[in-house]
């Protein structure tokens, strides 16, 4: 088990001995109750343990701008950017995924729905002009059996359209050419 996002700084100063009275006691509570930041404190405390009985060597020697270097690192990662300090507030805030995840769902599903079924008000939107349609024959049955002049026929009388279906279903197809198996040339394929 990993250890809590928001304790692990805690727990660190805990093993080093450095966190106050009250914030210790809070954390002991805590440690007492999750596995994950008891395993993590238990593995720190004994790092430091170990960093502590070792013997310092004489003879090794930092070079001067190492400790430059250490201190502008320190700082930069003590100071943070502002983005992290923004993810690290949300991860804390928010729940967990499995959380997030179905309440955004319902969230998106009840935009979507709103937005589906808004009306449009009948007063900020005018009614849209009328349209006298002229045809240019006498009678349609000589228009073409197409999706258009069925539009048209249907918007001057629904009885129209009945008569035109009626009259395109009564026609006879012209003959369609058959085709066999025997007329197609197959490739040399073996």
């Amino acid at each position: 088990m990993k250890p809590c996002l928001q304790n692990r700084k805690q727990i660190t100063w805990l093993a080093l001995g450095e966190l106050d009275a009250g914030s210790e006691k809070t954390l002991r509570g805590h440690l007492a109750g999750c596995d994950g930041c008891r395993r993590y404190f238990e593995e720190i405390s004994g790092v430091t343990e170990k960093l502590a009985a070792a013997e310092p060597d004489s003879k090794v020697q930092a070079p001067d701008y190492f400790h430059q270097r250490l201190t502008e690192k320190l700082r930069a990662a003590e100071s943070g950017s502002i983005w992290e300090g923004v993810v690290d507030w949300l991860t804390r805030m928010t729940p967990g995924w499995r959380v997030a995840l179905p309440g955004t769902a319902v969230v998106l599903l009840a935009v979507f729905i709103v937005v589906t079924r808004r009306q449009p008000s009948t007063d900020a939107v005018a009614p849209p002009p009328a349209v006298q349609v002229v045809t240019t024959s006498n009678s349609e049955s000589d228009l073409t059996p197409t999706m258009g002049n069925y539009q048209m026929i249907a918007g001057q009388s629904l009885d129209k359209l009945d008569e035109a279906l009626t009259r395109e279903g009564n026609e006879s197809l012209p003959p369609a050419p058959v085709y066999t198996a025997s007329m197609s040339k197959l490739p040399d394929a073996f």
